[in-house]
């Protein structure tokens, strides 16, 4: 899959850069338009998270990890199992 949830953080990003910018601030509405656009695809992606779950299936879209390591914020990082219950 081409498009993957970091794809999704790094837009959110920029737009929140551009809606910053002094010199030639984002429109609004683009902005909204963006977020509510977003919004749809965490949504979706939650929806997938609970199939995983409720199935027991172990192929998801890619959208998401697949349960390898992720890099969070900060440089630290999380692996399969850290902080999960049950």
């Amino acid at each position: 899959m081409k498009n993957k949830i970091d794809d999704l953080r790094n837009h959110l990003f920029e737009t929140l850069e551009a809606l910053k910018d002094e010199e030639k601030p984002m429109d609004l509405d683009r902005a909204r338009a963006v977020a509510e656009v977003a919004k749809v695809i965490v949504e979706s992606a939650k929806v997938e998270v609970n199939f995983l779950k409720v199935t027991g299936a172990v192929q998801s879209t890619g959208f998401l990890p697949d349960g390898g390591e992720t890099t969070l914020p900060a440089g630290r990082r999380l692996t399969r199992g850290a902080g999960h219950q049950g």
